[in-house]
């Protein structure tokens, strides 16, 4: 049924619910997840470039990346889920795109993605990389709402 999950991770704790749940569902199916780290490099290049150079941001980021890649993988192999990490990197466009092309890219048949639940003008003002997965996502997309979101 899904042989194959993605799962967008950040390290932020709607991103750990959402990969926990993954991992849940990976095991009772003995399925593979794809943990995803994407590397937006825009906003903190438009907003640091005055302070540092851009190629000491850049692999800043990427460090971090493979350290977040590295937690989640430890995580789910810990569990005896199956785990193979993929890092993207941007420097334009929206991250719910980049994690809709990743799934068919990957070859997956589920998006596993945890949401911050946003509502009203913080949505409009913050945008939703959920919401974008969820329209474009060429398989279904199961959204974990973070637990200290309201309703």
């Amino acid at each position: 049924m899904y042989s194959r999950s993605l799962v967008p991770f950040d390290g932020s704790d709607p991103s750990v619910q959402g990969l926990r749940e993954a991992i849940t569902l990976a095991r009772e199916l003995k399925s593979t997840l794809v943990l995803l780290h994407v590397v937006n490099e825009y906003p903190l290049l438009v907003d640091m470039a005055a302070v540092t150079g851009t190629d000491e941001i850049r692999r800043d980021l990427l460090d971090l990346g493979k350290e977040l890649l590295a937690q989640g993988c430890r995580e789910a192999e810990q569990a005896g889920v199956q785990v193979r990490p993929v890092m993207h990197e941007i420097t334009s466009g929206r991250v719910g795109n980049v994690i809709s092309e990743q799934a068919k890219t990957q070859d997956c048949q589920l998006i596993v993605m945890g949401t911050h639940g946003r509502r009203g003008i913080s949505r409009l003002t913050m945008g939703s990389d959920a919401e974008i997965t969820a329209r474009c996502a060429p398989v279904p997309v199961m959204l974990v709402r973070h637990q200290g979101s309201q309703p």
